[in-house]
């Protein structure tokens, strides 16, 4: 069964975050850690969101987001596929590196 539909408003401030499938280490290092900021800034400027405080863990992120158009989870998806490639090809993973919800 597929998850609802998440509706998303002009101007709305979500609080998002992403987790490791498997508590997979998802920013084991600075420079997963410098990656990750710098994808984050492209993704979100480049979807008109605005990305406030931030908060990366081991395994999950939280972030803050006010949604300036109404396609926040076209912007999820962007950044957690372009991280996953990159994770993917510079640690040699294999499989799933966030987790579905």
């Amino acid at each position: 069964m597929a998850r609802p539909l998440r509706l998303a408003f002009l101007g709305a401030v979500y609080h998002v975050t992403s987790r490791g499938c498997g508590r997979v280490v998802t920013y084991p290092d600075d420079e997963d850690h410098e990656a990750f900021l710098n994808l984050l800034g492209k993704v979100y400027r480049g979807m008109h969101r605005v990305c406030d405080p931030h908060c990366l863990m081991s395994n999950h992120d939280h972030l803050v987001i006010e949604a300036l158009e109404p396609h926040l989870s076209r912007g999820m998806r962007q950044r957690n596929g372009v991280y996953t490639q990159k994770f993917t090809g510079h640690r040699g993973h294999v499989g799933h590196v966030f987790q579905g919800w």
